[in-house]
């Protein structure tokens, strides 16, 4: 999953001219339509913040989604089987290790770009057949600050996360507010780590299959929950899961179809129901099960690799307008720093916005790799040549 960085305090006011501009423009592409000019966006690491800060001379409360005044941005609540604060291990100047509400062991080397899985308390399957988790309508998930694992502990480390719906809050006058869960594979990563994972579904294929109906239920119900609690601030949704690394799927496509998809589905159908956009975010070649996101309705798929050769181009070219499209700009390029190289990818991606169904944005986070002087270059280069009906010049490609 993605980092990122969302900010503000305060209580929800009048959406803006803009704002509602902004979201018609993200309605308009994900209906696979062409809007004023292509949507962008992306998730930013707490690293990449503070270097953009320094090198463009920015104050230090500067943030990208408002200096750029990007067109969405996401939000993430209390998903956390066990509602609790962190127990602190060990802490010193250079790590914390801390245990959380998914009794996982997980230290953060604060020089190290992302945190280490140590331990986990649910390390038998049989302990997982008895693992009860808190409720899904529980308050303290929305309306609450505190600890929480997937906010708390990343790129960053950050304790008492502020109560999600008054983020929420502050974000929904200036941009189209996501809300966001994470689908039962995510879960289980956290919750008993990939090795347990993939060993216990090999092993024990239907017993695995009850627990990951069990786990879908629960996060079918904290979406509902949640979006409930926003009170009808939000405008759209994401399903964190990765199901995939650089080459193929974790397991079978057909053990996804027939535990897995099922509570993707779900979860994308009520927010249909509600009005929201769906984006999934999973990472890594999910070539195999494209088709299957499409047929459930999802609205974009992100962030879509480059690295595990997924490429925006070939994608449109093969699923035409039936696949919304939500990143591929590869970041490996971004991070060179070269300017004429970047263009080619930049304005090569945007071949695939022809028609609409795509929103710009890198092929998985922006990291500190990246300097701040590329990503200005980045947005200015989306900004200019973005507008439609699309003029790429050389970069120009036949649909």
């Amino acid at each position: 999953m993605g980092m990122f960085d969302t900010v503000g305090k305060g209580q929800s006011r009048e959406r803006k001219p803009n704002t509602l501009k902004k979201l018609s423009r993200m309605k308009t592409a994900l209906s696979h339509r062409e809007p004023d000019r292509v949507p962008i966006s992306d998730f930013f690491w707490g690293g990449f913040i503070k270097r953009w800060r320094k090198e463009l001379g920015l104050p230090a409360d500067a943030n990208p989604y408002y200096y750029y005044d990007l067109d969405w941005i996401v939000t993430v609540p209390n998903m956390d089987p066990k509602i609790q604060p962190f127990e602190t291990l060990k802490e010193d100047a250079d790590e914390v290790i801390v245990k959380t509400g998914f009794g996982a062991v997980m230290r953060k080397k604060f020089s190290a770009p992302m945190p280490e899985f140590i331990g986990f308390d649910t390390d038998t399957i049989e302990k997982l057949e008895a693992l009860e988790f808190d409720d899904p309508k529980d308050p303290r998930r929305y309306f609450a600050a505190g600890d929480n694992q997937i906010a708390g502990v990343g790129d960053g480390f950050e304790r008492n996360t502020p109560a999600w719906v008054e983020t929420v809050k502050s974000l929904h006058p200036d941009f189209p507010v996501f809300g966001s869960i994470i689908e039962v594979n995510e879960c289980l990563t956290r919750l008993i780590g990939p090795t347990s994972n993939m060993l216990w579904i090999g092993m024990e294929p239907e017993r695995m299959g009850r627990q990951i109906n069990r786990i879908g239920q629960f996060y079918l119900d904290c979406a509902k929950a949640q979006i409930d609690a926003a009170g009808g601030l939000l405008d759209g949704f994401v399903i964190w899961g990765d199901v995939a690394y650089r080459n193929n799927m974790f397991f079978s496509p057909d053990y996804w179809r027939t535990y897995f998809k099922p509570w993707v589905k779900a979860i994308a159908d009520y927010a249909h129901s509600k009005g929201l956009m769906v984006i999934y975010h999973g990472c890594g070649n999910i070539n195999k099960i494209l088709e299957d996101y499409i047929e459930i309705g999802i609205d974009a798929m992100n962030p879509l690799e480059a690295k595990a050769d997924l490429d925006a181009v070939q994608l449109r070219r093969k699923y035409g307008q039936r696949l919304g499209i939500c990143g591929n700009s590869n970041i490996q390029v971004w991070e060179t720093g070269d300017e004429e190289a970047i263009r080619r990818e930049v304005l090569g991606k945007l071949n695939a916005a022809k028609g609409g169904g795509y929103i710009f944005q890198s092929d998985h986070s922006v990291a500190s790799d990246v300097s701040g002087q590329t990503y200005d270059y980045i947005v200015k280069l989306v900004r200019q040549f973005g507008n439609y009906p699309l003029e790429l010049g050389e970069y120009d490609l036949k649909m």
